[in-house]
């Protein structure tokens, strides 16, 4: 990888790179692992699949809030390159669980719930749009409030 981010060539493409795949790994352990406790952690009223519902719309918030940070500090680079593989493929990827959501639904209407599955579909999908566009919004408001103390990281990427 040349130091302007693009591909030398002959280079593996990111997604080939050993380094990248475990950041991703290292990243989507420790998502999971958090995703399982949340999720025996929070309590299901009546079957309902809060918890689900709950960790898929605050990682979409988390990783709307993350991405639009990283963009707005510069290219995918150095530190934003590694903050995105590990924090937002790997940890959030794994955090989040759409699987689980489908998983959820179906149980829901086998149990002739069908009006709870609706329900759970559309503030799942729909809020996942929203606490991403939140997230997104949040960090684009943040970056506008004025200059932010340099910790180092910024000359780190480059």
């Amino acid at each position: 990888m040349s130091r302007g981010g693009r591909e030398r060539p002959g280079s593996r493409p990111l997604h080939l790179q050993l380094p990248a795949i475990l950041m991703v790994m290292g990243g989507g352990a420790l998502g999971t692992s958090c995703r399982y406790w949340l999720n025996t952690a929070i309590p299901a009223p009546d079957g309902w699949p809060l918890p689900t519902l709950l960790i898929n719309l605050s990682g979409a918030f988390a990783l709307g809030l993350l991405l639009e940070a990283l963009a707005r500090r510069g290219p995918d680079v150095g530190t934003r390159r590694t903050l995105r593989l590990l924090a937002g493929t790997g940890f959030l990827g794994a955090f989040t669980t759409y699987s689980t959501l489908a998983l959820d639904a179906t149980l829901l209407l086998s149990a002739d719930r069908i009006a709870d599955a609706v329900a759970f579909m559309l503030l799942s999908v729909v809020g996942g749009l929203a606490t991403g566009a939140a997230g997104v919004w949040v960090a684009a408001a943040r970056r506008a409030a004025g200059p932010q103390k340099s910790s180092g990281a910024e000359t780190d990427a480059r």
